[in-house]
Order: C-alpha cells, then sequence, then structure tokens
C-alpha cells in the first residue's frame, strides 16, 4: 500500500502549466468486451496524461484508471485501476511473476492483484514497488493541482470535465463507495468469478440477503437467515443506483443480482427484476453493447428450479451467467468442510448443470469446486474424475472455477493440482478469484 511518508503535496514543486497536459474531455473505447494482451478501454471515458503518468476517468469525472509512462513503471501494459467499491486493484501481466501462465490460470489476459485479502494462487505485491504509490501520489497532486489552477488556464471544451474531477476528492469517492453498500445493504463480498467477461464492471443489485447453507470453509458467507427482498425495496434499490451512476450509467451494461443466491429468490423475482432493471439502467443504449446478468446460485435453488426458469432466462434481453458452488463430490469432503449436502445431491446438481447449458443458448451455468490443503487425495480425484466424464460443448460452456481453501497454501502445489484437473476435464477449468464490490 502506500506509504505514509509517500509525497502526495510537494511544496516544492512549480505550479501546474496547463499547457503541459494533454486533456481528451471524451474518448471512445471498445463498445464490446474483448480479451486483449494490450490495454483496452471500453465505452466513453475521459483522460490526462502527463510526461509521467496516463490518468483516466469515468463520466462523473472519478479517477478509473492510473498508468505510468516512465521507464520504472513495471510494465506499459499494466495500470491501476479504481472500483465503484473504491479500492484500488493493481493489474498485472505476470511479467514480474516467476510462475508464467496467466492466461491459463484465469482465462484473461491480466492477473487483478488486490489490496486486501483474496485466494491468489501467487504471492505476489506491486503495491510495494516504488512506481506504484508513486503513481497514486502523482494522482493527488494533479488533483490538487487542478483544483488550484484558475479554470480560464484550461481549454474552455474541458472544463465541465475538469470541475468534475475537482469535485471528486478523496472524500467525495469514499462517500459515493458507502452511498452504494448503503443502497444495496452493504458491501459485495465476492463477485461471481463470470463477471471477468466485463472486466467485473456491473451494477450490483439485492433480491436476497442470506444463505442456505453457512459452510464452515467460507469466508464471504452472511450470517443472515436467506429472506428475498420485496419487490418495493429492489424498486427502490434500481432508482437509487439510477442517480447514484449518474452520468457514467451508460458506461454499463451488466447486471449483478445479489447476494449469495439470487437464484433461490424464484422466477418471477429474477425475471421481474431484471427486465426493469435493464429498462432502467438504459442497457439497451449503453456505450458497451451485448448486455450481460451474473448470479450466484446454491445446488438446493438449482435442483427446485423449474425448466419454465430457463425458458424465461433465455428470452430474457441478457446473456446470464449462474455460478454454483459445488465445492466437492466426495462425501467425506463436503462433512468435513460443513456443506450439509450428500454427494448424491453435488452430482445432480453437475448433471443439472451440463443439462441447462446443453439446452439453451443464452443461459450458461458454471460451477466452483475447492482445492488446496488440508483437502484430500480422494476429494481432487473425484473432480478430476467427474470433469472427465463431462460431455463439453461448443462453443465451450459450463466453465468450472477452483477456488484455493483459505489459509497458507504451497503456491508450487496449487498450480500442480490446478493443472492436473485441468488436463483432465473437459470442461474450460480456471483460478477462482475472491474480488469484492
Amino acid at each position: 500500500m502506500i506509504p505514509p511518508d509517500a509525497p502526495f503535496l510537494d511544496p516544492a514543486r512549480q505550479p501546474l502549466r496547463p499547457g503541459s497536459l494533454s486533456i481528451t474531455a471524451e474518448k471512445t473505447g471498445s463498445r464490446q468486451y474483448t480479451k486483449t494482451s494490450h490495454p483496452n478501454r471500453f465505452g466513453k471515458y475521459a483522460e490526462i496524461k502527463t510526461h509521467d503518468f496516463e490518468f483516466q476517468f469515468n463520466l462523473n469525472g472519478q479517477i478509473k484508471f492510473i498508468r505510468g509512462l516512465r521507464p520504472d513503471w513495471p510494465h506499459p501494459f499494466e495500470a491501476l485501476k479504481r472500483t465503484a467499491g473504491n479500492d484500488w486493484v493493481y493489474y498485472t501481466v505476470g511479467a514480474v511473476i516467476e510462475q508464467h501462465g496467466i492466461r491459463d490460470w484465469l482465462g484473461e489476459y491480466y492477473l487483478p492483484c488486490f489490496a486486501y485479502q483474496s485466494n491468489a494462487i501467487v504471492d505476489f505485491t506491486p503495491y510495494a514497488h516504488p512506481a506504484v504509490p508513486a503513481a497514486l501520489a502523482a494522482w493527488a497532486q494533479l488533483y490538487a493541482d487542478i483544483r488550484s489552477t484558475p479554470p480560464e488556464k484550461f481549454p474552455k471544451r474541458a472544463r465541465t470535465f475538469l470541475d468534475r474531477v475537482a469535485a471528486n476528492d478523496d472524500t467525495a469517492l469514499l462517500a459515493h463507495a458507502r452511498q452504494l453498500h448503503t443502497i444495496i445493504g452493504g458491501q459485495v463480498s465476492v463477485l461471481p468469478p463470470d463477471t471477468r467477461h466485463v472486466d467485473y464492471e456491473v451494477i450490483p443489485l439485492t433480491i436476497a440477503d442470506g444463505c442456505l447453507y453457512h459452510c464452515d470453509f467460507c469466508i464471504v458467507k452472511s450470517d443472515r437467515t436467506y429472506r428475498p427482498r420485496s419487490l418495493e425495496n429492489i424498486g427502490s434499490q434500481i432508482e437509487e443506483l439510477k442517480a447514484l451512476y449518474g452520468h457514467d450509467l451508460p458506461n454499463y451494461n451488466s447486471l449483478f443480482l445479489g447476494h449469495q443466491d439470487a437464484l433461490a429468490a424464484g422466477q418471477e423475482r429474477i425475471c421481474r427484476v431484471a427486465v426493469a432493471a435493464f429498462e432502467a439502467f438504459g442497457f439497451a443504449n449503453a456505450n458497451v453493447s451485448h448486455p450481460q446478468l451474473f448470479m450466484f446460485g446454491s445446488v438446493s435453488a438449482l435442483l427446485k428450479a423449474e425448466e419454465k426458469l430457463f425458458v424465461s432466462l433465455e428470452r430474457l434481453p441478457f446473456k446470464t451467467y449462474i455460478n454454483i458452488g459445488l465445492e466437492s463430490f466426495d462425501e467425506k469432503t463436503l462433512a468435513a468442510i460443513g456443506k450439509p449436502l450428500k454427494a448424491t445431491d453435488i452430482l445432480t446438481g453437475f448433471d443439472r448443470m451440463l443439462a441447462v447449458n446443453r439446452t439453451y443458448d443464452n443461459v450458461e451455468i458454471t460451477a466452483n469446486l475447492l482445492i488446496g490443503n488440508p483437502l484430500s487425495q480422494d476429494h481432487h480425484h473425484t473432480i478430476a474424475s467427474n470433469l472427465s466424464r463431462a460431455d463439453a460443448q461448443r462453443p465451450m460452456k459450463g466453465g468450472v472455477y477452483l477456488s484455493p481453501l483459505a489459509g497458507n497454501q504451497n503456491t508450487t502445489d496449487l498450480l500442480d493440482t490446478f493443472f492436473s484437473v485441468q488436463k483432465a476435464s473437459r470442461l474450460p477449468v480456471f483460478i477462482y478469484l475472491i474480488q469484492r464490490l
């Protein structure tokens, strides 16, 4: 993180010369989320470039990305990203990580490195690199310079944008994140792994609280009893979120229905809310095309779901991803981790997942399974065995995410287990990174 003595404001620094900045009040990025090995931005945004750094902002004037331009920046393709939850995440291409293979692990070209505890498979802390806190310090200095420079010194066309930037200091950004959490009823402790397809850029909307299982192993669980939200409450969230995202709302095309088990909320609530949000948030005219809908679901909710639910999801104006926590196919492991299901339930849920993926074009179910110590060899063997029998679809659907168990894990052992499962599987297999919002 940022050292306490980082030079955020240098009193000896020369006054800002606006002519030394390259200011672009509106730039247009890609209109579709694509996976590229080079930096790519989506939707519309604004940009300020100095000699040393590139700063990019959303349409509310809130800082979004910082990328170093000096030779000491770790890699020209890497950048810092600030989330709507006000976390900074460093995106690395892995150039300084000994174990290569980010694309194999994640299905992406970038590894998000968090400033908070997660289940990362490599011990890499980019925040200790001197260039990273220097970038954050440079942003603080640039903000201070913008605030202290008379508006007439800047190009006329850039003033509205700069006024928005000036309104978004650290206090305002923190308040914005807290308001987001207040609206939806708390911080999102984990996003579905499938949200990687939209670079985790989703609007969260809570349709149910709590969890059905409260498994012992889970570090992101809620202690609340499961309870769907009323349609009135959800409608209020939609209106407040629409106002909160403001000018930047057109840059969003995807919705996360939270929290841990939206699938259990049932067909009517899911579909009514999805349609209402689609219309209210203007996803049909978003700056990024191909709207997507994400949610978690329990094995019980998947097994109880009637076929008409998936028929209705197929007809929504979204591509829908449902992520199911299977965790293990092994009976003893399920008991050890405190998951109140039998191995037969997990197997039946897995088969239902495969059947849905075969049947529907716009609905994709993915699964989570645990790996790592102290889980047994039997547990890991049953994962490889069951994934090897899966009838993979073309194009590939129904990815499986392997989540390292919380605690100290040996990176080499984890990767060996991961690659052995991936080699045996007929489905795509990736590492699950726990990213909050």
